[in-house]
């Protein structure tokens, strides 16, 4: 066997550790960067003050369910089946299965690949058929049997990491996959938990317009009791009734907004919203407290930036597939089997026939394309560790916009609670001033409204608290840990050797 020039052989060795190959084995080695997850800013601590409460170890965000946190049967039974039947969910699930797929595709290229096809054939040759040289003459008529059974093998070397990156770019696309659908998860569960608050609050407040309506009903009786014996005007009792009205149209409307959320929970726990609803109920839950852990927690915790993380060790694989495109790729075949003219003698040692051979491809000139390859690759790498870096600083804006909004959120229930209370008192006062005739029927108008729009109001705090805890959880990532995707990994197995 001819050796290769010393020359050629050190520039081989020099260009690969250059590309930086990692030595594997005495047979090949690995071009291109070893993957190192990038930096990213990462702060020491909160900047808002968070809840109002403090989280105890007991008070832990459940792994796998985090919305036993509020503890509300009502939205637990709506979460379970959310995770059953909703259907952006199954197909995250099966893009993870796509996934899975192709990784045990990429593992498929450590084995050789083994064929056969099988022929058989009976033949009439021409008896005017052209002779050696060309020249026409007749000769004998023959027909004859012929009978084929080859088989052919082929393996490429992989000596410079081809197969190798394949499989891992592979498996950092099905690590991303699988944080994907726990995204999905988390976003749809998160949605569902959203939209069901959303609608306790607006039982919550049209239970509040339907007390007011009970309430101007009265005052309405009272303004025409006190018209018909001639000690209130007309006036009054016209804007009673108008402000009744109002209150009434009110109820509607949001009788109307909790219709829509419960079609939408109806779509999220994959039933038709002509065929579900849910019922009526009190509404007066307390905020949870939230554990929030450290900020450099959110890079594990958040399966949206995991996603990212893998994307850019996928893309770290592509530059060095790419990377091998500069060297020799060297394929190894060979074939054998029995042919003959009568299938009697097919399996016999004069029938047998085989081959052995290899092939080696070296680029030389392709118009640049190899190198306009790597560059593509490595600005795709460049873009995904941007884009990394974004969703950090997103994850941190969601925690921080959670832990304010909640604190904010608290401070303006007291100040609202203490709005209702005096407006009561207000109500109370103007009917007994209005009663005792020392002022107009106007001012128990205005209080009137004053305390539906401050019982509406917080309400609406209320609502507001329990979606923003809500919010605060998946921002912090639902409790789930970035660990849980190692283990979706293709190796290859030597069972593959003989699968099809």
């Amino acid at each position: 066997m001819k050796r290769l020039p010393p020359v050629i052989n050190m520039g081989l060795l020099a260009a690969a550790l250059l590309a930086g190959c990692s030595l594997v084995s005495t047979l090949g080695c690995t071009v291109g960067p070893r993957y190192k997850r990038p930096t990213a800013q990462v702060p020491d601590t909160w900047k808002g003050e968070g809840p109002w409460q403090a989280a105890a170890p007991k008070d832990a965000i459940p792994k796998g369910a985090w919305w036993q946190i509020f503890h509300d049967a009502q939205l637990d039974r709506l979460e379970q089946e959310l995770l059953q039947a909703n259907q952006s969910l199954a197909a995250a699930r099966d893009r993870l299965s796509q996934a899975r797929s192709q990784a045990r595709i990429a593992s498929s290229a450590y084995f050789p690949t083994l064929g056969t096809d099988p022929s058989g054939q009976r033949v009439r040759l021409s008896g005017n058929r052209p002779l050696d040289g060309g020249t026409l003459q007749t000769v004998k008529v023959d027909t004859e049997n012929e009978f084929t059974v080859p088989f052919s093998v082929s393996y490429e070397l992989d000596l410079f990491g081809r197969v190798r990156r394949t499989l891992e770019a592979a498996n950092a696309s099905l690590q991303g996959s699988a944080a994907d659908l726990e995204n999905v998860r988390l976003v749809l569960t998160a949605e569902l938990a959203a939209d069901y608050f959303n609608l306790r609050e607006l039982d919550r407040e049209a239970g509040v317009v339907r007390q007011s309506v009970e309430i101007q009903q009265r005052g309405l009786d009272l303004v025409n009791h006190r018209h018909e014996g001639g000690v209130a005007n007309g006036l009054e009792v016209a804007q009673q009734a108008a402000l009744l009205d109002s209150t009434a149209t009110q109820l509607q409307l949001v009788l109307q907004q909790r219709a829509q959320y419960e079609h939408a929970i109806a779509v999220l726990t994959g039933k038709s919203a002509s065929a579900f609803s849910v019922g009526e109920a009190p509404f007066d839950a307390t905020p949870p407290a939230i554990p929030t852990g450290v900020p450099s927690e959110i890079l594990e915790r958040r399966p949206d930036v995991a996603t990212s993380e893998r994307q850019m060790a996928f893309e770290n694989a592509q530059v060095g597939i790419a990377m091998t495109a500069f060297y020799p790729h060297i394929t190894l075949s060979g074939g054998g089997g029995w042919e003959s003219r009568d299938i009697a003698t097919l399996v016999s040692a004069p029938s047998a026939m085989w081959s052995l051979g290899g092939d080696l491809l070296q680029p030389i000139f392709n118009g640049g394309r190899n190198r306009a390859n790597l560059a593509s690759s490595r600005a795709a790498y460049d873009e995904s560790v941007a884009n990394y870096r974004e969703s950090v600083l997103v994850a941190f804006q969601q925690v921080e916009d959670g832990l304010s909004g909640l604190a904010l959120l608290d401070q303006a229930m007291k100040t609202q609670l203490a709005a209702v209370a005096d407006s009561r008192r207000a109500l109370a006062l103007a009917n007994d001033r209005y009663v005792g005739g020392v002022t107009t029927y106007l001012d128990v108008i205005t209080a009137q409204s004053t305390l539906l729009s401050n019982e509406r109001l917080a309400t609406q705090l209320l609502g507001q608290q329990m979606t923003t805890s809500v919010y605060l959880v998946k921002a912090l990532g639902g409790a789930w840990d970035a660990s849980e995707i190692q283990r979706e990994q293709v190796r290859p197995a030597l069972v593959q050797a003989v699968q099809q």
